[in-house]
């Protein structure tokens, strides 16, 4: 799936276990510009010499923007356009490098009538491992009425 493929899916159309998945493979670049919009300049992300001397042993990726990829998932394909987050949780579990492809996973545990609203169940992968999990909420747009 590229994320350039849209969806709108309506609070009508969801159903419980609906689930969309986008891969991305981080580059460097994108650890760069994370920086610069997100102004988190710690040298952990942008230096090789000193992430070399970290635990991690070299760059690694901002949690959040690995976190950023779960809200291209909601905002585009799950439920898509419309969609507004009224709360996220978070856990990190294990670093993301250059190079890695994360594959984030969104998928509807709950739908809340009252409001229209959809808990997501949220998760990124690199290969097998777990880097990061938690769970959104956000409202979902109806689907609008015929005239």
């Amino acid at each position: 799936m590229a994320l350039s493929d849209v969806q709108t899916l309506y609070f009508e159309d969801l159903s419980v276990g609906l689930r969309e998945t986008h891969a991305k493979l981080v580059t460097s670049e994108d650890i760069v510009a994370f920086a610069e919009i997100s102004g988190d300049r710690n040298p952990i992300h942008l230096s090789d010499e000193f992430a070399a001397k970290t635990p991690f042993g070299s760059r690694i990726a901002h949690g959040i923007f690995t976190a950023s990829l779960i809200s291209a998932v909601i905002g585009t394909r799950l439920p898509g356009p419309g969609a507004i987050y009224i709360s996220q949780n978070l856990r990190f579990l294990a670093p993301v490098r250059i190079g890695d492809t994360v594959e984030t996973s969104v998928e509807i545990v709950e739908l809340i009538d009252r409001g229209r609203r959809a808990k997501l169940r949220c998760a990124c992968k690199v290969g097998d491992v777990l880097v990061l999990e938690g769970e959104a909420e956000v409202k979902v747009p109806p689907r609008p009425s015929v005239a």
